[in-house]
C-alpha cells in the first residue's frame, strides 16, 4: 500500500530561494515516515501518538497552562532605556537648607552673610542582566511534524521560549531571579526589598477571616502608619495582598448589614482617606507564601511612582531570523536584556504580613 503524499512546506535558505533535496535526502525522509507509520519510534513528547482507523485527530491543539501576572499593573516598568547598558545609574537629589526662619532678614542691620541653600545628589546603580535562548529544528522535524496535519513545529518552538522570557520577567518583577534575590544580590524583586519596613503587628491574620470590628481597626490605622513611616511625605496609591485572601474579600462586611463585601468596604475606605478615586486593591498570587517561598503572607501598600520603585526592560524581547550552515539543521536566538526591582524611595513602601 502506498503512502499518500502531503503537500511540503516551501524552506528557504539564507538568500531567500527555495531549498530542494536530493534524491539521498528525499529517501531519508520518506524512510523515516515510514518509520513514523510502523510506530517504531517512541517519543513521549514528540510527534508520534497510537491512533485506530476510528480515531479522529481534533485540529485543535490543548496547550499548557500557566498562571498569569502583568507586572506592569502593579509596578512602574520603563522599557527601551538604556539598551546595551551593563548597569543602569539613577541619581536622587537631596534638598540641603537650614531652617526656613534663618533665612529672615532684618532690613536695618547688617546682612552682609546670608543663609544659603543647596542641594545633593547620590546615585543608585542596578545591574542589567543579559538573556538569551536558541531554538532549532532540521527538515525531519519539520517533515514528521508536518505529518500530524495541525502541529506547527517552529511557531511551538517559538511559543514555548516566549513564554518562557514572560514568565521569567514575571516572576522577576516579584521575587528576583533565583540565585540573584538573596540577601545582598544584584536582582531583586518587588516582595524582598532591603530597606523596606516590615510591620507584623497590623495584619495577623487574613483579612478575609477578620471580624468586623478587627477590620475597622485595621482600616483605621494601616494610612496613618504609612503616612508615619514616610515622614508624612506621600499618600499610597496601590494595596497588594495574597491572592488566597483576596478571594475571600467578596464576603459581607457585616452579616447584620449585608450592604458591602469586605473589598469594597475596605477600596472605598482607602479612596476616601487618600482623595484618590483611584486607588487599587490588586490579588497577586507571589504574595501567598506557598507559591513565593519567602517565610510569610506578603501584603504591600506602596505608590505606584517610577520615581518610587521601578523595573527596567532595556531591550524587550527580539528575535534574530533563522539560519543555517548546512541547508538541513536551522537555529536562531530570541534575546533581551532586564533588571531587577529596585526601590528608589523605600520609605514609600510598607510591608505586612504573618
Amino acid at each position: 500500500m502506498s503512502l499518500k503524499r502531503m503537500k511540503q512546506p516551501v524552506i528557504l535558505n539564507s538568500a531567500g530561494k527555495p531549498i530542494t533535496l536530493t534524491a539521498g535526502e528525499k529517501l531519508h525522509v520518506e524512510r523515516m515516515q515510514r518509520v513514523m507509520n510502523q510506530r517504531c519510534l517512541e517519543n513521549s513528547l514528540g510527534y508520534e501518538v497510537s491512533i485506530t482507523t476510528l480515531t479522529t485527530v481534533v485540529k485543535k491543539i490543548t496547550e499548557q497552562k500557566f498562571f498569569e501576572v502583568a507586572p506592569a499593573d502593579y509596578i512602574p516598568i520603563k522599557v527601551g532605556e538604556g539598551t546595551w547598558s551593563s548597569n543602569l545609574t539613577t541619581y536622587r537629589s537631596f534638598q540641603i537648607a537650614d531652617e526656613f526662619e534663618t533665612g529672615i532678614i532684618n532690613t536695618g542691620g547688617n546682612n552682609d552673610r546670608l543663609a544659603s541653600g543647596d542641594a545633593g545628589v547620590d546615585a543608585l546603580n542596578i545591574k542589567v542582566n543579559n538573556w538569551a535562548k536558541a531554538i532549532g529544528w532540521s527538515i525531519f522535524d519539520l517533515e514528521l511534524a508536518a505529518k500530524s496535519g495541525n502541529w506547527d513545529l517552529v511557531a511551538a518552538k517559538e511559543k514555548s521560549r516566549k513564554t518562557n522570557w514572560d514568565l521569567g520577567i514575571q516572576r522577576v518583577a516579584f521575587l528576583g531571579a533565583r540565585g540573584q534575590n538573596g540577601t545582598g544580590g544584584s536582582c531583586l524583586g518587588m516582595l524582598n526589598q532591603p530597606g523596606v519596613t516590615f510591620d507584623a503587628t497590623l495584619i495577623t491574620q487574613p483579612l478575609s477571616s477578620m471580624t468586623p470590628t478587627q477590620l475597622s481597626a485595621f482600616q483605621q490605622a494601616v494610612i496613618q502608619r504609612y503616612r508615619n513611616n514616610c515622614g508624612y511625605t506621600a499618600f499610597p496609591t496601590h494595596f497588594q495582598i495574597p491572592e488566597s485572601d483576596y478571594n475571600g474579600l467578596v464576603a459581607q462586611a457585616s452579616p447584620q448589614f449585608p450592604m458591602k463585601s469586605i473589598l469594597q468596604l475596605l477600596e472605598e475606605g482607602f479612596q476616601v482617606i487618600t482623595r484618590n478615586p483611584s486607588f487599587k486593591i490588586l490579588p497577586l498570587a507571589y504574595g501567598d507564601k506557598a507559591n513565593s517561598g519567602l517565610a510569610t503572607q506578603m501584603y504591600t501598600l506602596y505608590k505606584y511612582d517610577e520615581e518610587s520603585i521601578r523595573m527596567d526592560i532595556p531591550l524587550d524581547y527580539t528575535n534574530t531570523l533563522a539560519n543555517s550552515i548546512d541547508n538541513f539543521s536551522f537555529q536562531n536566538a530570541g534575546y533581551g536584556q532586564f533588571t531587577g526591582v529596585l526601590a528608589y524611595r523605600p520609605l514609600e513602601m510598607l510591608y505586612m504580613g504573618f
